[in-house]
């Protein structure tokens, strides 16, 4: 049997929720509850458009210019974000990531990044989903196994789905009291601002409307818990809900605009990070892996 072009799938089931992993980029490529979609799908043979599910690392977000300098070494990625002259969301979008434990209710998906231009590190990834009647957890863990220290940065990229419409008709609730504003043409960090009273204060819950948003979120408001939630809600009552670990104290917010209008923002993108964009020249909260250890990071999405 042919293997579909966006690889290898697994479906997983518990309780009202159904999930379906691809292998390629170890990519969400559906999940829904009780037949309600809770992310923008894929299907199975076809390239996977705009980072659907896609799972980010070694780096999320962008490297402006694909350059950077480690340990006093300067770096030349492929600029992937041609348009913007960046490279974007890492490397491991496009490796075809191999099953290293499978249930019926979890997979947990795995792939090298080998050592390369512009990132000479080998860095072992594997990403671990789990469902239950709390919904989906995913894992991210890297482990360096190379002989250098290496930088890195993790997120998910899934595009969340209320309900019926599109990002216009629902309502968010984005507990972050601070913005990383852009550059208007090639979305390059400037510098963080307060949202009070502003178009991003989604701190109480309010419709998106036509607010466009493309940003980086941080100073979340956190549970006991420690976990931080984005929570998005269609007029009829339903919604769904993303939460995530003090592992990730950013999150991108994207409304997925785009030119063809029957893409046009379809879902938002909710993204947490362990660091900002271009981390990999700020430095801020930049993870270094020294040789041998390991960091992970966690989120889950369910039904409200």
């Amino acid at each position: 049997m042919t293997t579909p072009i966006s690889g290898t799938h697994y479906g997983l089931t518990a309780g009202d929720y159904h999930a379906t992993m691809a292998s390629v980029g170890a990519s969400l490529r559906t999940l829904e509850h009780r037949g309600r979609p809770l992310v923008v799908p894929f299907d199975a043979d076809e390239v996977r458009p705009a980072y659907r599910g896609a799972t980010l690392a070694p780096w999320p977000n962008r490297v402006v210019d694909g350059r950077y300098t480690f340990d006093g070494v300067e770096q030349q990625l492929a600029l992937t974000e041609p348009a913007r002259g960046h490279a974007l969301h890492g490397l491991a979008t496009w490796l075809d990531f191999e099953p290293v434990d499978r249930s019926a209710d979890a997979v947990t998906l795995a792939a090298t990044i080998q050592a390369q231009e512009g990132y000479p590190h080998r860095i072992d990834v594997a990403v671990a989903f789990s469902l239950d009647e709390q919904g989906l957890h995913t894992t991210v863990t890297a482990t360096n196994t190379g002989s250098s220290r290496a930088p890195w940065g993790t997120g998910p990229h899934p595009y969340l789905v209320a309900g019926e419409g599109r990002v216009d008709d629902w309502t968010l609730t984005l507990p972050a009291d601070t913005v990383l504003t852009v550059t208007e043409d090639r979305l390059i960090p400037v510098g963080l601002e307060a949202v009070a009273g502003g178009g991003f204060d989604f701190r109480a819950p309010r419709p998106i409307a036509d607010t466009f948003i493309d940003h980086a979120f941080t100073g979340l408001t956190r549970g006991e818990d420690g976990a931080a939630t984005v929570t998005l809600r269609a007029p009829e009552g339903t919604g769904v809900e993303m939460t995530w670990d003090g592992a990730c104290p950013w999150v991108q917010i994207h409304t997925a605009d785009r030119d063809i209008p029957e893409l046009d923002r379809l879902g938002l993108a909710v993204e947490p990070m362990t660091c900002p964009p271009d981390a990999f020249n700020s430095g801020t909260d930049l993870i270094v892996l020294e040789p041998g250890a390991s960091t992970s990071a966690g989120w889950t999405i369910r039904a409200i």
